[in-house]
């Protein structure tokens, strides 16, 4: 069911202007590295965020005070004068945004719901990439719909990105159908490895319910090419279930009230959630993607300045 703006209230459901807002909010953050980095969890790989690579742009003669690094040892013995090659940075890169809104999404204990996170966590890396000069675009996807923006370099782009969230955001409702999609995340990565190519950044923002054998797999053929960062979107219930009271659990159309005092509802639920959390850990670190974490109890921007300055070995 379509959401008004007013149910908007940027905890439950995000907002376009509660999105664009926030391009004022990302300076100093960058997804460039300075130095390998390690997964962040399992610190069992070594990686490094490619950034822009270095494209050649002449082949001229050696000046004094030129990078001896950058002399063509050939072209000098061949002419037999020093001459060196000269770079200038990439400029035209993309950033895809992969925005899972699907409807294990649609849930939060503390201060926002997942959706909400990712949608903020979406426009935050948006606007990153956008002030590093990359184009942009991405996938807003629910259990069913996906809706494909083309990268560009643009404010305009960066907006209609946002839009697509905010209707997935929007089309999420605790009465709504109980869909089984189970492979919904891997059809998308089948989608972004089809568009991605070489050289992009992609960001996949989700609580990555749902893996599969395939998964593995397609992430490994993204990273081959790419920069491929995993923001993994958590509830702290699922490390810390009360030892008391009761939950109420919901997907689609059915709701369950459990009484987690009781020893044979909370010892399972609770290895549940956290396994999930671990069985995603293991799976990105078998992948090599570089994982991070965002709990739904805080605000992401603070989150994602801590999580880069890991990442990328800048200070956060």
């Amino acid at each position: 069911m379509q959401q008004t703006q007013s149910a908007a209230d940027g905890f439950v459901y995000a907002s376009l202007a509660q999105l664009m807002a926030l391009e004022h909010r990302v300076r100093g953050l960058s997804f460039l590295s300075r130095q390998p980095l390690s997964s962040i969890l399992s610190g069992s790989h070594a990686s490094r965020i490619r950034g822009r690579g270095l494209s050649f742009d002449e082949l001229r003669h050696y000046i004094p005070g030129d990078d001896l690094r950058h002399l063509d040892w050939r072209a000098s013995l061949r002419y037999g004068k020093p001459f060196v090659r000269t770079y200038t940075e990439e400029r035209d890169r993309s950033t895809l945004l992969l925005v899972d809104q699907r409807m294990s999404m649609y849930f939060g204990s503390r201060r926002s719901f997942k959706s909400v996170v990712a949608a903020e966590l979406a426009a935050l890396s948006a606007w990153i990439a956008l002030h590093a000069g990359d184009r942009v675009g991405g996938m807003a996807f629910g259990d069913r719909q996906v809706e494909h923006i083309r990268p560009l370099r643009s404010r305009a782009r960066i907006e209609a990105l946002c839009a697509a969230v905010i209707r997935a955001n929007h089309r999420l409702h605790a009465a709504g159908p109980d869909i089984d999609n189970q492979d919904q995340l891997d059809s998308v990565l089948r989608n972004c490895l089809g568009a991605a190519g070489h050289d992009h950044l992609i960001c996949i923002i989700s609580d990555f319910a749902g893996i599969t054998p395939q998964t593995l797999r397609l992430l490994r053929q993204l990273n081959a090419h790419n920069d491929v960062i995993a923001m993994q979107v958590y509830d702290p219930i699922a490390l810390n279930l009360p030892e008391r009271g009761r939950l109420t659990v919901t997907q689609g159309e059915v709701q369950v009230e459990m009484d987690v005092e009781r020893r044979q509802v909370h010892r399972p639920l609770g290895e549940f959630l956290s396994g999930r959390l671990r069985d995603v850990a293991e799976l990105l670190r078998r992948s090599q993607v570089p994982l991070m974490m965002f709990s739904t109890e805080e605000e992401p921007l603070g989150q994602l300045r801590r999580e880069l300055g890991r990442l990328t070995g800048r200070p956060a």
